[in-house]
């Protein structure tokens, strides 16, 4: 990869939108040659096949993020590489017009993203997810966008009119109520509040918005899932969901390191609380990509979610897509991100 360095010149008109106050460090900006852009995934743990990633590795420098193992493909570390080393895929709304124009193209389902948020600070300088959202939409392509930002109301005229036609539906990831406590563990994140309010002001515009509460950190998080569920309705939301924290690979670490340093007198409990949700184990290889748990403690809070879902009218089903016709002939109706034979419970869900 060839990295790209250039000092803010006099001229320019963009700049990072931060949301919070930028970072110590400095932030690093790879230029990434990939071919395609368009990542398959057969695995039916996740419940999309195709995905789409401008950007690798993510500022918002969530300590939980599962995607931090993915930088080391690129010779990168899993920790501070991840949140400062960011490779920008600059020909993705290019290629994205290849792979779509192709014959062989059925117009199916592309999640945004599947690693890194689409919407991390440097889309506000690169544009690459806007444009690729031009292009789904100039060629009628279904859309499931998730992201922590607020920037992603800046594209709400492309979200608009992509909601008219049936093509896009946008989830907003929420660990968190506290604004304090998610700094903590999100350092780069937009707050919790900022989130809630591009869900209320995506649904203003006519755009079906969810909220994932992700990931539920036992004995951390768990006691303000009911607060991030009625912020989300009273905003607009029509669906919810959740995921159990992952911690695969060089996560562990990551994870581990900042919970002890930031919230020490829970993290033994935090610690207690996930093994026995995850089979005794804090990540079980064989599990690698399973978003749910198992045992008395997590049938516990799924029970609860599923509670709060139905007394606030929150549906436990993705959102279902029916683009409007288009030359190239359909699949039929697209639930989003979740495969064709899985059929969603109340409370469980497939993100990312």
């Amino acid at each position: 990869m060839k990295r790209l360095d250039n000092p803010t010149h006099r001229f320019e008109q963009v700049a990072l939108d931060w949301e919070v106050p930028p970072p110590e460090v400095h932030i690093e900006v790879y230029e990434d040659a990939t071919k395609s852009i368009l990542a398959e995934n057969n695995s039916p743990d996740i419940g999309f096949r195709w995905s789409l990633n401008p950007y690798r590795g993510c500022t918002h420098a969530c300590a939980y993020c599962y995607a931090r193992p993915s930088h080391e493909y690129l010779g990168f570390g899993a920790g501070t590489d991840f949140d400062t080393r960011i490779a920008v895929k600059l020909k993705a709304p290019e290629l994205l017009r290849e792979a779509l124009a192709k014959r062989s193209w059925r117009r199916e389902l592309i999640a945004f993203s599947g690693d890194t948020d689409c919407y991390q600070p440097l889309e506000a300088q690169y544009l690459l997810t806007r444009r690729c959202l031009e292009v789904c939409l100039e060629f009628g392509n279904p859309v499931g966008l998730i992201t922590k930002s607020f920037l992603v109301t800046r594209d709400v005229d492309i979200l608009e009119a992509m909601a008219r036609e049936g093509l896009v539906s946008v989830a907003i990831s929420v660990a968190f109520a506290d604004d304090d406590m998610a700094r903590l563990m999100e350092p780069g994140a937009p707050r919790p509040s900022k989130r809630i309010e591009a869900l209320a002001r995506l649904a203003a515009a006519g755009v079906p918005c969810e909220v994932v509460v992700a990931p539920i950190i036992p004995g951390l998080n768990d006691d303000q899932i009911p607060a991030i569920l009625e912020r989300a309705r009273a905003a607009g939301a029509v669906g919810a969901g959740h995921v159990l924290l992952r911690l695969p690979g060089a996560v562990r670490e990551v994870f581990l390191t900042r919970l002890k340093e930031k919230f020490p007198l829970r993290a033994k409990r935090v610690e207690a609380l996930l093994a026995e949700a995850r089979d005794g184990r804090l990540n079980d290889p064989r599990f690698g990509h399973r978003m749910t748990g198992s045992g008395p403690y997590w049938e516990a809070v799924a029970a609860s979610f599923e509670l709060h879902c139905r007394r606030l009218g929150l549906t436990a089903e993705r959102c279902v897509l029916e683009p409007k016709p288009r030359p190239v002939p359909l699949r039929g109706q697209m639930n989003l991100f979740d495969p064709p034979a899985a059929k969603a419970t109340a409370g469980s869900r497939r993100m990312r």
